[in-house]
């Protein structure tokens, strides 16, 4: 597990880090959801909209959206592809994604170009060069500031 600042950053993750999404991929399948940084610069979420499973997305595409109490924001798909699942229990309760924000994973998707798309997200020591670098730009000191 990286850390930087203070902030939870999984080296085996993929990373869309100017959104703040993150990328798992199991059995063919990519787990979306919101990093650590993501869920600190939003604060308290409240409400979670993923698309609908079945909707057809290309990278880029508004996937989920968030609303917390100091923010209303789209997720930008990070793959191409079809809405597998949502993640029920975010659906309940969104305050999972601020308290885990890994294990809280928010729409499965099917890709359809992974090999190809997954070389624009970072991972591993790249990724967490690059945290650090959004932080700079965003002003954030420490997960605790």
């Amino acid at each position: 597990m990286g850390n930087v600042r203070g902030f939870e950053i999984p080296e085996n993750l993929y990373y869309d880090v100017k959104n703040h999404v993150w990328v798992k991929i199991v059995n063919g399948e990519t787990l979306v959801g919101l990093d650590d940084v993501g869920q600190f610069l939003a604060k308290r979420i409240v409400f979670v909209r993923p698309k609908p499973p079945g909707s057809h997305v290309k990278k880029g595409d508004p996937l989920v959206m968030i609303e917390s109490v100091k923010w209303v924001g789209v997720l930008p798909s990070p793959l191409t592809g079809t809405v597998a699942g949502v993640n029920q229990e975010v659906m309940r309760k969104p305050l999972l994604v601020n308290q885990k924000p890994y294990e809280s994973w928010i729409v499965k998707l099917k890709p359809e170009k992974i090999e190809e798309e997954l070389k624009s997200l970072v991972t591993g020591q790249k990724a967490l060069e690059e945290q650090e670098k959004d932080m700079d730009r965003r002003g954030i000191k420490s997960k605790g500031a």
